[in-house]
């Protein structure tokens, strides 16, 4: 029930009423004074009730799943539910059903979009901000758990050699989970550089790690040195290069197709195992070897 009417001495008291009834405060409810209190003639004798109609609004919860629920259907989703959980100042709203893996989008595009304008009609219920998270399979914690293990090995790395690491573009929300990662990290720091869209992390030596100045690009045999015992390069005057990319993924080339070499001298068998002939060379190549120039 979200539309009550009552009747009471006052506006306020049948106001009052209407949200009891209801099970919600009062600036949740939508009120509309259908007949002013009457006065009494005398003060003893006639007026009467206020009647007041009372609609109780929809919450920003309850919003931010029909809107969603409208968008989802609108995509061609089907079979699914959307569960609300509330928080302090916010809800999650989860998804479960059978091929969904379209809504989350190349590394969760979609599903963030869609949390942002969820987010935008969910806030339109209150003046305070209301945070609005959307989730599905778990992808988040999954999201999260990736991010945090990435962060550390890249920081550990950086630790340990001095050298700096520039991570994908991200959204503020995985932004922080880096910074948040590495920051007890010893010998790490990050930051985040580029803007809009393009706007990623990058983990670095801090202030305080040996290697910041001087970072190793790397060992070879014999500890990275060159011929001649100066290390990188060949006898120490070896001309410099532009900058190098940091090796921080693995590129496996395709393996390239063997070519059979086949003498032409002595060709292969047949498919039925007999050795084709010889051939036989024209009459007019025979010519030209018997008859052919002669130098002096």
């Amino acid at each position: 029930m979200n539309e009550i009417i009552k009747e009471a001495a006052s506006v306020e008291e049948a106001k009052a009423l209407i949200a009891q009834e209801l099970g919600v405060a009062e600036d949740m409810v939508s009120y509309e004074v259908l007949q002013e209190p009457g006065k009494k003639v005398l003060g003893l004798f006639g007026g009467g009730a206020a009647r007041v109609k009372g609609t109780r609004k929809a919450s920003a919860a309850e919003m931010a799943k029909a809107y969603l629920t409208a968008v989802l259907e609108g995509m061609g989703a089907e079979e699914f539910t959307v569960t609300v959980t509330e928080q302090d100042n916010g809800c999650v709203l989860s998804l479960d059903g059978e091929h969904l893996g379209f809504i989350i989008g190349r590394r969760g595009d979609t599903l963030d979009a869609l949390q942002y304008l969820t987010g935008l009609v969910a806030n339109r219920a209150d003046n305070a901000y209301y945070r609005v998270t959307l989730d599905i399979g778990n992808y988040r914690e999954k999201r999260e758990q990736s991010l945090v293990a990435l962060a550390r090995r890249l920081g550990a790395q950086t630790a340990r050699t001095g050298r700096r690491h520039s991570l994908e573009p991200m959204n503020p929300y995985e932004r922080r989970i880096i910074h948040t990662a590495v920051q007890d990290m010893e010998g790490v720091t990050s930051w985040s550089v580029g803007s809009d869209a393009a706007r990623h992390v990058i983990i670095g030596p801090s202030d305080d790690n040996p290697h910041k100045n001087n970072p190793e690009q790397g060992r070879g045999r014999g500890g990275n040195r060159g011929r001649g015992g100066n290390r990188g390069g060949r006898g120490g005057d070896r001309r410099e290069r532009g900058p190098r990319r940091d090796r921080d993924y693995e590129v496996v080339a395709p393996e390239r197709p063997v070519r059979e070499f086949i003498s032409r001298s002595n060709p292969l068998p047949t498919a039925d195992d007999v050795t084709p002939p010889t051939r036989t060379e024209s009459e007019k190549e025979l010519n030209a070897t018997l008859y052919g120039r002669i130098d002096l």
